[in-house]
């Protein structure tokens, strides 16, 4: 088979990935949030769409269960927005696995995704894929990475500007308005 025809494969069955994700309702119920089976099966294709669009091959486990483990107790989600916010984040998950040039593992991708969407982007999707992740890109190809010790350094140090905080600005209009 010609390679340009295997991008895009995923040696998961759909119908496993579909059942995998309706079995992980249970722990993302107590979250209020959960995907109908039309649902999963809607993720699982935007997922295949992505590995396409990225030239990606998945020969291992989905992400799709890791993903929804890492941002189903994430206070910006709510049921009308997840599966749409689940299809951007393996997305942005997959483009930046590319442009990281595999250099940083799965876990660590989703951990800073999942710690930049909760802090400094508020839940922001273009925040996060364009600003936090394109910083942890050129950081990763400047050789983050190369030892144990930068390996461990905290991610948000990679951010040079932070994002407002909303409790001082809610400090400031209470102050202003009552």
């Amino acid at each position: 088979m010609e390679m340009t025809k295997l991008y895009g494969l995923s040696l998961v069955s759909k119908e496993k990935e579909v059942h995998e994700l309706l079995l992980r309702n249970e722990a993302s119920r107590r979250y209020q949030l959960s995907l109908s089976e039309t649902e999963a099966l809607a993720l699982v294709e935007s997922k295949n769409q992505t590995l396409r669009k990225y030239e990606r091959l998945e020969l291992g486990e989905s992400i799709l269960g890791k993903l929804v483990g890492a941002f189903e107790d994430s206070q910006y989600l709510d049921q009308g927005n997840y599966l749409e916010t689940l299809m951007t984040l393996q997305d942005l998950f997959y483009q930046y696995k590319n442009e990281c040039l595999d250099l940083v593992s799965d876990d660590e991708l989703l951990e800073f995704m999942r710690e930049q969407f909760e802090g400094i982007c508020y839940g922001d999707l273009d925040y996060l894929g364009g600003t936090c992740l394109e910083r942890f890109k050129e950081a990763v190809k400047a050789g983050w990475g190369d030892n144990e010790e930068r390996r461990k350094a905290r991610y948000d140090k990679l951010t040079t500007e932070k994002r407002w905080d909303k409790d001082v600005y809610l400090d400031v209009v209470k102050e202003l308005f009552w």
